[in-house]
């Protein structure tokens, strides 16, 4: 794989993301495995810049992380008086007015949010520890891949705060809100046959097979033709939010789209 040429990808690196592409495939890193892959304002506006400059050919995404743990969350410096160089510290910002606060909140998750866009499918891999942060950004990905050691948890709550990253809609999509408030307020582990048993997961393997087992999904996902893949995307994206028979409708339309784009007769 090859670094691409984009607006200046070793920012993103010193900040702990890497970004390579292959063809129709762009692979992202989390490349601090010194600190965990511990999070950062900088990292995030390193992923939310990556998402945005993706080339249009890339269809599926994955998002993997050097070293032991896939995340520890949040650089715990956020919550010290020095904080981190050139970033407001937790204090900081509480005592910014309502909307400073509410805007920075919107930016950090963009990092969180081009995961699902309707043009591509992202699988995160998944191995040792994803706590807090790092589980958000587990859960922003279409798919998850773990490895046989992961532990889950989300920490916020246990910590005063609440999970703010994007990640309680597709937590309660995922397990049901029932767990999902067992899992946030109690902040204990979740581990590899939990997630795949309550459907936080895919797929589990032994840790060495991580990156084999995605390898062949990805393979898996790109066999289909892309435009049916993005319209069958969408509808399952979208059918929580419709009735039985606006689901049926949805359909209707979409293969109509799909029946003509085949028959050369589309837009």
């Amino acid at each position: 794989m090859t670094t691409p040429a984009l607006d200046d990808p070793q920012l993103w690196e010193s900040a702990g993301v890497r970004l390579e592409l292959d063809g129709e495939t762009a692979v992202v890193t989390l490349c601090r495995p010194e600190r965990r892959n511990a999070q950062s304002p900088a990292m995030w506006r390193g992923l939310a810049a990556v998402g945005r400059a993706l080339p249009g050919t890339v269809r599926v995404v994955v998002l993997r992380a050097e070293g032991v743990s896939f995340s520890a969350g949040l650089d715990r410096a956020m919550f010290t008086p020095e904080g981190l160089p050139g970033e407001r510290n937790f204090l900081q910002l509480a005592a910014a007015e309502d909307k400073d606060v509410d805007d920075t909140i919107a930016a950090f998750q963009e990092a969180f949010s081009w995961w699902r866009r309707p043009d591509l499918i992202s699988i995160a891999a998944v191995q040792g520890h994803a706590v807090g942060a790092g589980f958000q950004l587990a859960l922003g990905c279409d798919l998850r891949v773990v490895a046989e050691d992961v532990q889950f948890s989300m920490k916020e709550t246990s910590l005063g705060l609440v999970p703010d990253l994007a990640g309680t809609k597709p937590l309660t999509e995922l397990v049901g809100y029932a767990r999902a408030l067992e899992i946030c307020v109690t902040g204990r582990w979740v581990g590899a046959e939990e997630a795949v048993a309550s459907g936080l997961a895919n797929l589990a393997v032994p840790a060495a097979e991580l990156d084999g087992a995605v390898r062949d999904l990805t393979a898996a996902l790109l066999a289909a033709p892309r435009n049916a893949v993005n319209e069958t995307k969408a509808l399952l994206q979208g059918a929580g939010g419709r009735s039985y028979d606006e689901q049926r409708s949805a359909e209707r339309a979409a293969q109509t789209r799909r029946m003509r784009d085949l028959a050369g007769l589309g837009d």
